[in-house]
């Protein structure tokens, strides 16, 4: 029998995919580098000054002389041997930060997958995003979910963290100044519909919040129950700048 006869309980409490967005130097990475396990892959090099498990793309990429893309390659590459010898995943949360980068670092991925096709297989070009009626972003959304996939092969946890787009909506009540995760074209929509928790990370005082809660002026929200409609504190500073930094209230013991 296939079909159920009864309810079946919740099978997760966790998000597999989770995504964090905020304004640049509003502390992510900081806080990131502070979560058990985890590995940060910095597409931008901006985790010069935090200590933790990371891995700079850029740097990598100019001490080997190589494109972003084959240090990204090399970390997927290396993450799946590691896992296939062990038989775990290597790290219990990986973090792409930012994806907002990741989109121009996948570009020559996106021009080979389009030289794949029949249409492009005598094209010269090397972005995409300059094919006549933007045909070209279709292949640069493949390359950036066929990327995404892998890190979260290799993961419990995949954290997508993101900078914030800004836009004013018109609404009966007025203009509404909208916070959602910066990205082209559908890929923000499908990235985030995909997502199991999306949080916007803000300052106020000397606390920083993950918002959970969704609202006019932020798409945010969360399956998990214990995030859903949440403004969790994740970090808080003390009178002599000290910060101190807890994951509790997010991933919760399943």
């Amino acid at each position: 029998m296939i079909l159920p006869q009864k309810k079946i309980g919740a099978s997760r409490k966790n998000p597999k995919k989770l995504i964090i967005f905020s304004q640049p130097k509003s502390g992510k990475t900081t806080c990131l580098a502070n979560l058990e396990n985890n590995l940060i892959v910095d597409l931008e090099g901006g985790s010069d000054f935090v200590e933790g498990l990371k891995i700079n793309v850029p740097k990598q990429a100019e001490e080997q002389g190589v494109h972003s893309l084959d240090v990204v390659k090399q970390i997927i590459k290396e993450l799946n041997e590691v896992k296939s010898k062990i038989g775990k995943n290597p790290y219990k949360y990986i973090s792409l930060d930012t994806v907002t980068v990741l989109e121009d670092i996948l570009l020559p991925l996106a021009a080979d997958m389009y030289r794949q096709t029949p249409m492009g297989s005598n094209w010269m070009g090397n972005d995409v995003r300059k094919l006549p009626m933007g045909a070209g972003y279709t292949y640069v959304r493949d390359a950036f979910f066929f990327v995404i996939n892998q890190f979260e092969k290799v993961c419990d946890t995949l954290i997508l963290v993101g900078h914030v787009k800004r836009k004013n909506i018109t609404t009966e009540d007025g203009e509404i100044d909208e916070k959602s995760l910066d990205l082209t074209g559908r890929i923000p929509s499908m990235v985030c519909a995909d997502a199991d928790a999306i949080a916007y990370l803000y300052r106020h005082e000397n606390k920083t919040i993950l918002n959970f809660a969704p609202s006019e002026s932020a798409i945010v929200g969360a399956r998990s129950e214990h995030l859903r409609g949440k403004q969790i504190v994740i970090a808080e500073s003390d009178f002599d700048g000290k910060i101190s930094i807890d994951w509790s209230q997010i991933f919760i013991n399943e």
